[in-house]
């Protein structure tokens, strides 16, 4: 577990930078390009992930789920084979729908809420094809826990989008043509990794063999995933097309008006939940391979163990950031964004990090003991909930209906999931941990409020921020000390070891 503790520290460095030039860049993008030219980027990258996701989503985590199964085995054919399938599978889909896309773009345009975004989505296209390779190559990192390589190649691929997007967009006043900059940008990126991905994977001694004895175990494994995982681009997809249509129709908005408000929402408020999926996926790169290794070996006590700490680490995450969201949500908008809506949906959805970040481990967990097609129909309960909420309420709450739906999707599938978590793997301890950490979230959340309404007046904006997100922190930590939830024994050893 030592080694698994110091990879996963190692890429959580790495994904935790490269997070914060994403998060930097966004705010940049906002700043020069608007909303609108935003909203644009989003809608078009929203729907070119429908067809990354359809294209090779599930291969990358099968691929590794592979690998770590011919290592348990010691067969090092295996492995080379595993990612040959991988790349042929995701070459082969890839190729034809990157032709058809760019020559039959005209009939695709009723993909877009906005026709501005079509043009800018062809852009795109050459990265369907070498982002899958790379998404194959990555798995392979994984599963031969790789895990430097991986998290150096990813932080170089977000410093070459964000080096390029910030050169091309200097100065661009029209949202159109900055948002068709940032999307270059983001082609430069998948360029880099393929090509160094590639020259990596063969320095480290991988190859290509025949692969037809993987075609089989990777095409059953990897569809209930791809299936999943594309459902949640297309889902992603048709709410970027409805949301603005039904905020036109029902709320009586402009074009403009509507792309705008799916900017903020979508585009600046929501990424905000997502600051936990570069810890928790970190934890989960680093988790999986060991966890399958230990399943496919019947190591039933270090499954279970592995299911407990790493649940416990993502419920720990949410339960350290949503008091901050919650209580400083608005300032930290403010300060970024000069966005006051934008603060206010920040706010309302902080509590939906909870079983997000639930989802999030669970999903990897599951997926890791050969259970996805049950992920795949907890998802689409989940989905149907979401798209309901966005069809039915949006006339009546407007862009919260979204933020609502969001919610509803995630705490149905983070109980679906640990219930299934719970019959196979009999014995771990989360649940308790779990309502525990609600009781603390709450408490943490209250006191945070006060505390930032008492410092509001006294204090400059970042400041503000700071000073009321520490002392969140260090209730927060206290709390979870004195009810024996967190220890500070391995701090103590560490420092011991120094």
């Amino acid at each position: 577990m030592k080694n698994i503790y110091r990879s996963a520290a190692q890429v959580t460095v790495f994904s935790t930078v490269e997070k914060f030039l994403s998060f930097v860049y966004r705010i940049i993008l906002t700043r020069i390009i608007g909303a609108e030219g935003l909203g644009i980027y989003q809608i078009s990258l929203t729907v070119f992930a429908v067809f990354l996701t359809a294209a090779s989503s599930g291969i990358p985590v099968t691929v590794s789920r592979l690998i770590a199964k011919s290592n348990a085995k010691n067969d090092i054919t295996g492995k080379h084979s595993a990612v040959t399938a991988g790349v042929a599978c995701t070459l082969a889909v890839t190729v034809p729908i990157a032709l058809i896309l760019f020559f039959g773009k005209n009939a695709f345009s009723f993909l877009f809420s906005d026709p501005r975004c079509a043009d800018i989505f062809v852009i795109l296209l050459p990265g369907l094809v070498l982002t899958s390779v790379y998404a194959v190559i990555r798995g392979s990192f994984w599963g031969n826990k790789q895990f430097l390589a991986y998290s150096v190649i990813e932080l170089a691929e977000d410093a070459v989008m964000v080096g390029v997007g910030i050169a091309l967009i200097f100065g661009v006043s029209d949202p159109v043509l900055g948002a068709r900059y940032a999307t270059i940008a983001v082609l430069a990126s998948y360029i880099f990794s393929f090509t160094v991905s590639l020259f990596w994977y063969f320095k480290s001694g991988g190859r290509f063999v025949n692969p037809k004895k993987q075609f089989k175990p990777l095409l059953s494994a990897a569809t209930p995933v791809t299936a999943m995982r594309t459902s949640t681009s297309l889902l992603n997809s048709v709410i970027a097309v409805l949301l603005p249509t039904i905020l036109m129709s029902a709320c009586g908005l402009s074009n403009s008006e509507a792309v705008s408000l799916y900017g903020i929402a979508v585009g600046m408020a929501i990424p905000t939940l997502f600051i936990p999926s570069s810890f928790i996926g970190s934890i989960a790169v680093v988790a999986a391979p060991e966890l399958s290794e230990n399943f496919y070996k019947g190591n039933t006590k270090s499954v279970r163990y592995d299911v407990e700490k790493t649940l416990r680490a993502a419920i720990f995450i949410a339960t350290i950031l949503i008091p901050i969201l919650f209580a400083a949500g608005g300032s930290i908008s403010k300060l970024l964004y000069d966005n006051e809506l934008c603060g206010q949906i920040v706010q309302v959805s902080a509590f939906i990090m909870l079983p997000m970040c639930i989802t999030l481990m669970s999903n990897t967990l599951l997926n890791s003991m050969n259970c996805e097609k049950k992920t795949l129909i907890y998802f689409t309960i989940g989905a149907v909930a979401m798209m309901s909420c966005v069809l039915f309420l949006t006339r009546y709450l407007g862009v919260y209906s979204y933020v609502l739906g969001l919610g509803l999707a995630q705490i149905i599938t983070a109980i679906l999931n640990l219930r299934l978590l719970k019959k196979k793997c009999e014995g771990t301890g989360y649940m308790r941990f779990t309502l525990m950490s609600v009781a603390v979230i709450v408490a943490a959340s209250v006191f945070g409020t006060l505390v930032h309404g008492l410092m509001q007046n006294l204090l400059p904006l970042f400041w503000l921020i700071v000073v009321s997100s520490c002392l969140i922190i260090l209730f927060t930590l206290a709390i979870l000390f004195c009810l024996n939830m967190i220890s500070i024994q391995p701090i103590k050893k560490m420092l011991h070891k120094n």
